[in-house]
């Protein structure tokens, strides 16, 4: 039996269509298959649900199938208009509203009711798509970095998936192939395709009706962006995930597919087993972790985060900083004072120049990890850097742990050390008194203006994606 409103709807008008196809009023149908007119004009309207047997003589004495009775496709556009304003009607965005719903009669026109649900249709696109203020979208992101937090950043229902798609590809051991995310991919029901067109605004698009996954042909040395981008895009489906209903599901789903793709490149069993070896002998390091499995600096510090506490009882932190000292990527549970706005997120706010992330820019050799030790208000501290470099700048990666659990990493003799009172003004964001005298009122620097103070919160259902771009794309590449 149909169950739920919006079924109960859909047989009603399939009820309607072929008791008028054969010219029977509700009265002479009822006849037939024994029960009163005004029964079956609840059942036609949706408000009561018939029994089996019932819509067995209907069938019969409309001369159909049952299976045609029961279809779940309206009977004809009318029906599925009137299908649709209903259940627009009783969504709660247009209840929000406390705006009469309107009757539909025989006499609305279908050009009408085309009209109505046109209103309807950009009430709901203007719903989802509605933007967030920047402190709504910090504090989601915090929300979201604190629960993670108190999970050791460690999701075990997704390292289990990871693991069983992996087994079912063939994958056992080294760094996941090219060949082996096809695999994956392909048990799944799609096909990898690269192109030189995907819209700027996307990484990669899913036709989900034909089967494709577009990635663009290249990406990062060593194409380890297009396949982590691939396992990004069929965790989607391997999730369950549906269009994000606000700025907070998205930032979820994202971390969830990211983790997927970390799951997949670095699956559990071997990673804990590589890293337990390594702490054994002491010599734990991120760059023997990232070439183990073949990925970049940031994925193998990142990976860590996952695990450390988790499997090793190590706290930990993980900082992304760019050049200019702000920190675009975090994650902490070891304590380490990090600066953070009114609203408690961290991302953007200026590290302290004292920290490794920041130090690391002065080294010469930027082909190798730097170590330092950092005392703080909260302990001392023992940090990995490795510094990069993109098309938007420089940018340093940190894996750090308190002092004791340094002993278990390589390039913990180092003399290396640095003393950080932030967030004391006085520690590196106040100029020296000598300083401040001299210059304070001889300078006037020109100031580098960052456009994104301007920049709206993208906005949609995905944000900042450009739906008229992707929309055309799929159609250009539907036809091929």
């Amino acid at each position: 039996m149909p169950q739920g409103t919006l079924e109960l709807t859909t047989l009603g008008h399939r009820i309607r269509h072929f008791r008028l196809a054969k010219n029977m009023t509700l009265d002479e149908l009822g006849a037939q298959v024994g029960v009163a007119g005004s029964h079956l004009s609840l059942i036609e309207n949706g408000k009561r649900e018939p029994k089996l047997s019932l819509l067995q003589e209907i069938a019969a004495a409309t001369g159909i199938e049952l299976s045609q009775l029961l279809s779940a496709e309206p009977p004809n556009r009318r029906a599925a208009l009137e299908i649709e304003l209903e259940r627009a009607q009783s969504s709660q965005v247009f209840r929000r509203l406390g705006v009469p719903a309107v009757k539909v009669s025989k006499g609305i026109s279908d050009e009408t009711l085309e009209s109505i649900l046109g209103l309807h249709r950009e009430l709901q696109r203007r719903e989802r798509e509605a933007i967030a203020t920047p402190e709504e979208a910090r504090r989601a992101n915090t929300e979201l970095r604190l629960g993670m937090r108190a999970r050791n950043n460690y999701l075990p229902e997704i390292e289990r998936l990871a693991e069983k798609q992996l087994k079912s590809a063939g994958h056992t051991s080294g760094a996941l192939t090219h060949r082996s995310v096809s695999v994956m991919a392909s048990q799944l029901g799609f096909e990898l395709i690269y192109v030189n067109d995907l819209p700027h605004s996307t990484r990669s698009i899913t036709d989900l009706e034909n089967g494709r996954i577009y990635l663009p042909p290249a990406s990062i040395p060593g194409g380890h962006g297009l396949r982590s981008m691939a396992l990004q895009a069929m965790a989607h489906r391997l999730l369950g995930h549906r269009p994000p209903a606000d700025y907070g599901e998205f930032l979820q789903q994202r971390l969830e597919i990211n983790y997927y793709a970390a799951c997949c490149l670095m699956p559990e069993t071997n990673a804990v087993a590589f890293l337990a070896q390594a702490k054994k002998e002491r010599d734990l390091a991120v760059e023997d972790f990232r070439d183990a499995f073949g990925v970049t600096h940031e994925a193998a510090g990142m990976r860590l985060t996952n695990l450390l506490t988790q499997h090793f009882d190590i706290p930990l932190h993980f900082l992304r900083v760019d050049g200019s000292g702000a920190i675009s990527r975090v994650y902490e549970n070891d304590e380490l004072p990090l600066p953070m706005d009114v609203t408690g997120a961290v991302e953007g706010q200026i590290v302290c120049r004292w920290f490794a992330s920041r130090s690391a820019f002065e080294e010469q050799n930027r082909t190798t990890e730097h170590y330092q030790y950092t005392d703080t208000p909260s302990g001392t501290y023992w940090c990995s850097s490795q510094t990069g470099t993109t098309a938007d700048g420089e940018f340093s990666i940190t894996v750090g742990v308190p002092f004791d659990d340094a002993r278990w990493f390589r390039g913990r003799e180092t003399s290396k050390r640095a003393v950080s009172t932030c967030p004391d003004e006085s520690c590196c964001r106040r100029p020296a008194g000598d300083a401040a005298d001299r210059w304070k009122d001889k300078s006037w620097p020109s100031a580098r203006v960052h456009m994104q103070m301007f920049s709206p919160l993208p906005r949609g259902a995905f944000p900042g994606v450009d739906d008229n771009e992707v929309y055309a794309f799929l159609d250009r590449h539907a036809e091929s």
